[in-house]
């Protein structure tokens, strides 16, 4: 039987209810109780490079819009950049995770720098009916590579969908369907599934992530959101993520500011998102996977991903946050 949870247990819950509010940390008083990791997607992989013509000219069909590759030498720079800063884990794409089988896997890389991999960014298309089982079956696969390099979270990512002409009305019980499904089967080998809502796809606004995080069945789908975007998307953070903390059991912690630079997000602390009231409310909290910094990167960005990431953890150590000895 499926089980749905009401916006008003959640308060009762977490003991937030009553419009209760959020109390700051002085750093001076003592250090946050959380664990911060960092995902890859800050550091930009080149595309591919176009075969070349007789004449040395590039070749058609390839490039940037080429067909995804994983460089071995890429990935061992995410390790290197985000254990050698002290943060505890890390969280890849699920291509990624795929595409290292063929390069000896992730094991060295995680021993290597004493770095976990917590959790894997992909999912099903979650609107597809008939091919619904076919989806889930093909995710499993990168999912069971995810566990066997010791991952958490597989961080669902919805499809993308033309949002001009998008119904998300239409749509609704199929999104709910593939989640409880999907989530079912990652509880089964021991994997935890959070729902990640994101510009762009079948659960962007605000409306849509309510409707779908108070439809699912809470047992086997949980919440992993992301700020950044949510201020983006005009909602506010803060207040969603008290909505739903107690199923809350991942984060993608991103500053936003509407700058040109890295899609209008920005280094931890130069934004709109109040980063200290988030914090607070995951103060001491257990999660099944792990407070993650992101920081889309872009092709032109103004700075390096190991500098952002530096910047990021600068930050948060004001806000009383430990890192790990690298």
């Amino acid at each position: 039987m499926t089980k749905h949870i009401d916006r008003r247990d959640f308060l009762k819950a977490a003991g937030l209810s009553g419009g209760l509010a959020l109390p700051m940390l002085s750093t001076a008083q003592r250090k946050r109780n959380v664990k911060i990791g960092h995902t890859g997607i800050t550091w930009v992989q080149p595309p591919p490079p176009r075969p070349a013509n007789s004449d040395g000219t590039p070749a058609p069909g390839r490039g940037p819009g080429g067909p995804r590759r994983v460089d071995p030498d890429y990935i061992g720079q995410i390790f290197k950049d985000v254990s050698g800063l002290g943060y505890y884990g890390l969280e890849l794409f699920t291509f990624q995770v795929q595409g290292m089988e063929a390069n000896g896997g992730l094991a060295p890389l995680i021993e290597k720098y004493n770095l976990p991999l917590i959790s894997a960014y992909g999912g099903p298309n979650l609107m597809d009916a008939e091919k619904r089982q076919d989806n889930i079956a093909q995710s499993m696969e990168w999912a069971r590579l995810l566990k066997k390099y010791g991952g958490k979270v597989v961080t669902i990512g919805p499809n993308g969908v033309r949002r001009d002409s998008y119904n998300f009305k239409e749509h609704k019980d199929d999104i709910v369907t593939t989640l409880n499904e999907f989530g079912k089967a990652l509880a089964d080998i021991g994997l935890t599934g959070c729902v990640h809502q994101h510009t762009g796809t079948c659960i962007e606004s605000r409306d849509e992530t309510y409707a779908v995080m108070e439809s699912v069945d809470t047992r086997y789908v949980k919440f992993g959101p992301d700020i950044g975007q949510l201020q983006k998307g005009g909602s506010d953070p803060v207040q969603v993520v008290k909505d739903f903390l107690p199923i809350v059991n991942h984060m993608h912690l991103k500053d936003y500011s509407g700058g040109e630079a890295f899609v209008g997000y920005c280094p931890l602390g130069q934004g709109k998102v109040n980063i200290p009231a988030i914090l607070e409310m995951m103060d001491g909290r257990t999660l099944a996977g792990m407070i993650m910094v992101e920081l889309d990167g872009t092709p032109r960005m103004p700075m390096t991903a190991l500098n952002t990431a530096t910047i990021a953890k600068a930050y948060l150590e004001k806000q009383g946050v430990v890192f790990r000895r690298a």
